[in-house]
Order: structure tokens, then sequence, then C-alpha cells
């Protein structure tokens, strides 16, 4: 393959929402406007649409792993981002990969609740997460509701000392769910390293933007970004993505994820016109 047609993988531990704007297949958008390609496992099917989740089938975990193995052999990612694991049998699986393949950053998004609030994980998951899977991460990229559930904090600075005791190297806090006028996102990393970081509050709800934030950071690492720049741009590239989100069902909408190739579009027919 020359060069200049090559592109880092990412490999995606993931839902599969038939849907669209959540999961795996979320993963592989923000990836591919990344200028990175993802490789997909399914950890779990799920019933769900823009609406909600209705149900959850996690896949067994001696295939989530013997698929994962077979995809790092063939195609030597440079990342690992994980997003529903759905079953704790599942989260020990992904352990023992990470475990095998050490030279990975591991980006967690820890979906705990659908994008409507319904609950994902249960109390064997939350402390394999707690226990074995937090302590591997290079960076953990829960919301404020889900960094509460995971340290039994208040505070998104008392979330986050909590987690980094645990052992993630990075934590990015999330403020999509506070009621305020801006959203504020908290990275803390390690020896006290902190940066904030304001977004206009947009005026809907997305589904899948917890997705779109984590899989962007990845494919930036997966680049060679420094992980700060990458949580920077990944910020911006999915603010960007919801604000030019669509309509693909009744409820919430979708991140429109390529918007770029969309904006390329209309200088052309600018250019044409003129």
């Amino acid at each position: 393959m020359h060069a200049s047609t090559q592109r880092p993988v990412v490999l995606c531990i993931g839902g599969h929402d038939p849907s669209g704007g959540a999961g795996i297949l979320a993963d592989a958008e923000a990836m591919r406007a990344a200028g990175a390609f993802a490789v997909t496992v399914v950890s779990a099917l799920t019933d769900q649409d823009t609406c909600g989740l209705r149900h959850l089938y996690p896949q067994p975990p001696e295939q989530v792993e013997a698929q994962c193995r077979t995809l790092i052999h063939d195609s030597a990612p440079r990342a690992l981002k994980i997003g529903l694991i759905g079953d704790a049998r599942i989260a020990e699986a992904i352990v023992r990969l990470v475990d095998a393949h050490p030279q990975l950053p591991v980006i967690l998004d820890p979906v705990l609740a659908s994008g409507a609030g319904q609950r994902v994980a249960d109390a064997a998951l939350l402390d394999r997460l707690r226990q074995h899977l937090i302590p591997r991460c290079t960076l953990i990229t829960p919301n404020l509701p889900e960094a509460r559930t995971l340290t039994d904090a208040e505070s998104p600075a008392d979330c986050a000392a909590r987690l980094l005791e645990m052992g993630a190297r990075w934590v990015l806090i999330t403020g999509t769910h506070d009621d305020t006028r801006q959203v504020t996102n908290r990275l803390h990393g390690p020896d006290g390293e902190r940066r904030d970081w304001d977004w206009p509050r947009l005026p809907d709800e997305y589904h899948g933007s917890g997705c779109t934030l984590a899989s962007a950071i990845a494919a930036r690492l997966a680049l060679g970004m420094p992980l700060m720049d990458a949580v920077d741009a990944a910020q911006a590239y999915t603010w960007k993505s919801l604000q030019q989100a669509f309509r693909s069902g009744r409820c919430q909408l979708t991140p429109n994820r390529f918007y770029h190739s969309l904006d390329k579009d209309k200088d052309k027919d600018k250019d044409k016109d003129n």
C-alpha cells in the first residue's frame, strides 16, 4: 500500500446501535472523519432507536475476545477505544486483551446508561470497571452522572480525583448533563495537570455525542497527536458535528460526523455558481 493512502487503525469494542446514531457505527464515522480507520468488535446487540433502548443482548465473551485477537494480529491497531461493554465477563476479556498488548493506548467511554437514561451496567460490571479496567486506561471520558456512579463522589473535581486514584492516567469529565448555559469539560491528568474547556450549550438532545467524542480522541491519538491536543481538537470536532446534527428519527438528533465533506461540497457548488 502506498504510504499516502495508509490510515492508522483503531480497534473499537462497543455496542451496535441499529439507528446508527451511537455505538460502533458512530465510532467508525468519527474515526473516518479524522483520517483513521476503525476495525470493530460488537460487544452487545441492542434493540433501540433515537427515542431509547428497549433491550440489550451481550455477546459471548469468548467470541468478543477471539475476534479482538484476530483483528489485533491482522491490523496492528494503534489504539483501543471501548464503549458499551454490557457484561462483566466481557470486561474481564477486555482486561486480558489490554494486558497482552500494553503498548496500546486505551480510551474508555464508560457507557453506563443509554442517551435516554436506561441503565446498561449492573453491579458486577461496575465492579470490574473500578477494580480492573479503569486502572489500565490511558483516558476515561465519563459524563458527570457516569463519573458519580463510578466513584460515589459528587463534584467533578472529586470524581476525577477518585478515578485517578483508581489508576486512570487521564480523566475527561464532560458537562453535557449540567444545567448551565455552557458545557464545561474538565481534563485531569497526572501530577495535578488540569485544563477546562467551555462550549456554548446547544439547544437539542443528541444520540451518540459521547461515542463521537471518545472516538475522535482515539483517532487523533492513533494519528500521533499528544493527548492534550487530541482532546482539544476532538471537542471542537464533536461540537461542530452536534451543531450540524440532523433528524434521522423521532427523538434525539444524530450528530453530523461528516460535516467537513458537506462543507466542501457547498464550497464546490459556490465555485461553480461563480
